[in-house]
């Protein structure tokens, strides 16, 4: 079986605290787009191993198979239910160090995936109990709405937000942002107006209220991230941010911008919401 995993991005973000356990609270509005992955298992080779193959394609990925999160969700389901051997395929096309959520992405969809191929009977929220122990922002994934996140990210309340009238421009330039690097640039607060009641407004006002906190220090830092935005601006967005901690760059369009030459020099995606 084949699936496409999806790439999200952060309306706004959010750094309120820091917790005992090292991470941060935080509260964000998740977006799915349509930029994809490939990833398909199929039945092992016939040469009588017992053992899961994974294969990668596309974009190069940090790390050894192993490490890999499509792997990580394998290992903890077959922890719990007995999974045949499989060869496992990723075809990687969302960028990585991006904001885009990309390899928690591959990770839910496995979750799902396996339940749906080898009929586990999970439950959605059994699937969103697992992929919370693959990554904050995992189990976004698992019923891949518009959500508003608070805790770690992982704790979801669905929001009402169709995108699909406007036309989306992401932009990722040559530059890959560390998430620990970023959280240890911000001083986390708490918002004088919650997300929660920001994306209840028209999306025309979002760039008079909404935020991401990661955006003064990533700037400051990689001034190449903040000149796209800029641009994205210049080119006519009612609403521009960078996505997650970086180094993505989206935009908000009523209509297509004439986009093609200025963002040359990087990997562009271009379209709606799911």
């Amino acid at each position: 079986m084949i699936c496409f995993p999806n790439a999200k991005i952060n309306l706004g973000l959010h750094v309120i605290s820091r917790r005992p356990d090292g991470y941060h609270n935080l509260e964000t509005i998740f977006y799915p787009l349509d930029l994809r992955d490939a990833l398909e298992i199929i039945p092992g080779s016939s040469s009588g191993s017992n053992e899961h193959r994974f294969f990668q394609t596309g974009n190069a990925i940090e790390g050894t198979p192993d490490e890999n999160l499509v792997m990580k969700a394998l290992r903890l389901i077959s922890a719990e239910k007995k999974i045949p051997p499989i060869d496992i395929h990723l075809l990687k096309k969302i960028p990585t160090g991006a904001g885009l959520g990309g390899g928690s992405a591959d990770a839910a969809f496995m979750l799902r995936l396996l339940n749906d191929t080898f009929s586990l009977g999970y439950t959605h929220d059994q699937l969103r109990h697992l992929a919370a122990q693959l990554g904050a922002d995992c189990p976004f994934f698992i019923d891949n709405t518009p959500s508003f996140a608070t805790g770690t990210g992982d704790v979801l309340e669905p929001v009402q937000i169709n995108l699909d009238p406007y036309f989306l421009l992401l932009v990722k330039p040559d530059i890959a942002v560390s998430t620990k690097e970023a959280y240890g640039m911000i001083t986390p607060r708490q918002p004088e107006v919650s997300l929660k009641e920001i994306i209840k407004k028209p999306v025309h006002e979002w760039k008079d209220w909404m935020k991401n906190d990661f955006e003064v220090p990533v700037f400051k830092k990689y001034p190449e991230i903040w000149a796209i935005k800029q641009q994205m601006t210049e080119l006519g967005a009612i609403y521009a941010a960078m996505s997650g901690s970086g180094s993505a760059v989206f935009g908000i369009f009523e209509k297509e911008p004439s986009w093609r030459t200025v963002f040359s020099r990087h990997f562009v995606w271009a379209g709606s919401g799911q």
